[in-house]
C-alpha cells in the first residue's frame, strides 16, 4: 500500500527493466476514500487528481503541493447565513457520502429554500427527492465530459467568493492555477516514483524479485540458506519436512519450511503456494514466500515466538502455563480461523490436521492455523470424496475410516478432539501405570453428558480460576464436535458463536463410538493402536446416533436468526 491509499502489486518487466502496474485497489485513485479529504474535488481525467471546490482553498498548501490530499480544504470566506449567500451548481458530479435526505421538500425550489434556512447547510441536490449535505463533504467526484451519470450539486458559498468569466458566468477554477497545479503534480509524482523505484530496489537486496504469486516473494536457496545459518536452529519437524528459524536482511524473522521427498511434497508444495499465498486473517499463518530451484521446495512463514500450543499445555518445564482466559481466546481465535478457510474463501478449504501442534502463538499469544500441508481445496457442495487417510490419529473423524465423503465437518470433528486438551491441559489417550491406554474423550463426554459436571474436565494445574459459563460452553460444543455423525456436528461458524455466547447449546450425548470404546477395554486399544477393520465397526455402530437430532438450540436472546 503507497501514498496513493490503493493498494498495488507489479510485476518486472525484463525487457525494459522496470515495473509495471497490473493490478490496484481500489481501481481508480479517486475511488479512496477520502482521498482529497473535507470539501476536495476528485477528478480522474486531470492531474493533480484534487481541487477545492468554488469557494475554498487547500487546508496546508505546503501538504497540497506534496500532493497529501487528506487535510482537504477550508473555506476562504465564512458565511454570513441567509439571502447574502449564493449557490453554485458543479454539474455532472457523483454527489458526496454522507447526505441527509429532506421528505419535506418535494421540489428544487423547496430544497433551496431548506438548505437557505439552514446556516449549516453547505449544498443542496435534487434528484429523486431532496439531499443536504451539513458536514465536511467527502468523496465528491468530477466526472469527465464524456460520462453522463453524474448529477447537479449547489454549493453554498459566500458571493464575494463567485469568480466571474468576461461573460459574466461563474468559473468553477482559475486556469492558470490548473496549469500550475498541474505541473507541480506532475513533478511530485516523478520524484514519488523514483523514491519508490529506490527503496524497491534496496528491498529486494538479498532476496529474488516478486513474481506473479499473488503477494508472495520467490526466495533463492542461497537466501534462504544464509537467512537460517546453513539451517542450523531447528523449530520442529513433521511429515513433510522440518521447520528452521531465520532472519531477513531487514531483521525480520521468518520460519522457513523445508519440504522433504520430491513427490508428494512437490504436490503440496504447489498447493499451498497456489492458495494459502492469497488468504489472510488474524488467525491464519501468513505465508510469506517460497523457493523452488530444482528438487529443493521451502515455504516461508511469519515466525511465531510463543511457538505452538502443544509445547505450553503438554510441555511444561520452559513453557509459560496458560491460564483459562487464554485458553479460551486460543479456542476462540482457532474456531475464527477455521470458520475463515471453510465458510470466507472463494472456495472452502478443508485442513484436515486440526491438533496442538498446528496451532501457533504470536507474541500476544494470539492463536495462528497453521501448516496447510494437508489441506484440500474443495468446491462448496462437497461432492469430492478425498480417497487418501491424512491426518493424525487421534484427531481423525470416523468418516475417514467408513469411506464416505470428507467434509468440513472432519475439522469440526478434530477441533473438538483439540478443544477437549484445551480444557483439561492433557492429551487425548494417555498410558496408565498398568500399561493400558486411556482413552480421555469418553469420560470426558460421560461427565458432560450424564453428570453435566464441566469442572471435572478442567485442568487441575488452574486450580478452579475459571470462567464457568465459558467452561460449560466449551465443554458442551467440544463433545458436539465429536458426534459420529456429521451432521449432528455443528459447523465452525457455530462453534465461534457458541463461544462468544451468541447461541445457547444443550448438552450433548455421548457418541455411539466412544460408549462402545468404553464398554470394551479391548476397543480403547484397538482404537489407539490400528485403524484395521474400523470400517465395519464405524458403520455399525452410526445408526444409533441417529437419536441426536436435535444438536444446537438456536434460541438465542443475542440473535434470533441464528
Amino acid at each position: 500500500m503507497d501514498l496513493s491509499g490503493q493498494i498495488k502489486q507489479f510485476t518486472w518487466a525484463e525487457g525494459s527493466q522496470s515495473w509495471f502496474l497490473f493490478w490496484s485497489q481500489p481501481r481508480t485513485q479517486c475511488e479512496v476514500y477520502a482521498f482529497c479529504g473535507p470539501f476536495g474535488v476528485c477528478s480522474q481525467g486531470g492531474l493533480p487528481f484534487c481541487t477545492c471546490m468554488e469557494g475554498f482553498e487547500p487546508r496546508s498548501p505546503k501538504d497540497w503541493n506534496m500532493l497529501d490530499f487528506s487535510g482537504g480544504c477550508v473555506r476562504k470566506t465564512l458565511l454570513e447565513c441567509g439571502d447574502k449567500d449564493v449557490f453554485s451548481m458543479m454539474s455532472n458530479v457523483k454527489l458526496p457520502d454522507n447526505e441527509k435526505p429532506l421528505q419535506s421538500a418535494a421540489s428544487a425550489d423547496e430544497c433551496k429554500l431548506a438548505c437557505t434556512r439552514n446556516c449549516s447547510c453547505n449544498a443542496y441536490a435534487y434528484t429523486s427527492g431532496c439531499s443536504i449535505w451539513d458536514g465536511d463533504m467527502l468523496n465528491l467526484q468530477q466526472h469527465t465530459d464524456n460520462d453522463g451519470d453524474g448529477s447537479d450539486l449547489y454549493l453554498r458559498i459566500a458571493a464575494s467568493d463567485v469568480r466571474k468569466s468576461p461573460g459574466g458566468k461563474s468559473k468553477g477554477s482559475n486556469s492558470t492555477g490548473i496549469i500550475v497545479g498541474a505541473a507541480v503534480g506532475i513533478l511530485a509524482l516523478c520524484l514519488f516514483l523514483f523514491v519508490f523505484w529506490r527503496w524497491r530496489k534496496r528491498q529486494s537486496v538479498g532476496t529474488s524479485k516478486t513474481v506473479v504469486e499473488g503477494s508472495l516473494v520467490a526466495f533463492t536457496y542461497r537466501d534462504l540458506q544464509s537467512a537460517t545459518k546453513n539451517f542450523s536452529e531447528k523449530l520442529g519437524g513433521g511429515g513433510f519436512g522440518s521447520v528452521f528459524k531465520g532472519i531477513l536482511p531487514d531483521s525480520t524473522a521468518i520460519a522457513v519450511k523445508k519440504l522433504e521427498g520430491l513427490g508428494q511434497g512437490e504436490k503440496q508444495f504447489r498447493s499451498e503456494v497456489s492458495t494459502i499465498g492469497t488468504i489472510q486473517h488474524v488467525n491464519l499463518v501468513r505465508l510469506r514466500g517460497f523457493c523452488s530451484e530444482g528438487d529443493k521446495r521451502l515455504l516461508v512463514y511469519d515466525y511465531m515466538p510463543n511457538g505452538s500450543l502443544d509445547s505450553h499445555m503438554f510441555c511444561q518445564q520452559d513453557a509459560k502455563m496458560l491460564n483459562w482466559k487464554t485458553r479460551y481466546q486460543i479456542a476462540l481465535g482457532t474456531a475464527r480461523g477455521l470458520t475463515y478457510l471453510h465458510e470466507k474463501c472463494r472456495d472452502c478449504i478443508i485442513h484436515c490436521d486440526i491438533k496442538p501442534e498446528n496451532i501457533l502463538l504470536d507474541a500476544d499469544f494470539c492463536p495462528k492455523v497453521a501448516d496447510f500441508g494437508l489441506a484440500k481445496l474443495i468446491g462448496r457442495d462437497f461432492s469430492r470424496v478425498l480417497t487418501t487417510m491424512r491426518g493424525t490419529r487421534g484427531y481423525l473423524a470416523p468418516e475417514w475410516i467408513s469411506g464416505v465423503a470428507i467434509t468440513a465437518k472432519a475439522d469440526v470433528y478434530s477441533y473438538g478432539m483439540m478443544l477437549l486438551e484445551i480444557i483439561s491441559g492433557r492429551r487425548n489417550s494417555e498410558h496408565s501405570e498398568d500399561g493400558k491406554i486411556m482413552f480421555f474423550p469418553t469420560w470426558a463426554a460421560r461427565k458432560i453428558a450424564e453428570e453435566e459436571d464441566a469442572l471435572a474436565l478442567l485442568d487441575s494445574k488452574l486450580e478452579g480460576d475459571v470462567n464457568e459459563e465459558e467452561l460449560t460452553r466449551a465443554s458442551r460444543v467440544a463433545c458436539w464436535c465429536i458426534q459420529d455423525d456429521e451432521s449432528h456436528r455443528p459447523s465452525m461458524g457455530q462453534v465461534v458463536q457458541i463461544l462468544e455466547g451468541i447461541l445457547e447449546v444443550n448438552s450433548p450425548p455421548i457418541p455411539r463410538t466412544l460408549q462402545v470404546l468404553g464398554e470394551n477395554e479391548e476397543n480403547i486399544h484397538f482404537f489407539s493402536d490400528t485403524t484395521s477393520n474400523r470400517s465395519s465397526q464405524v458403520q455399525s455402530t452410526s445408526s444409533a446416533s441417529s437419536q441426536t437430532k436435535s444438536s444446537i438450540s438456536s434460541t438465542s436472546s443475542k440473535s434470533q436468526k441464528d
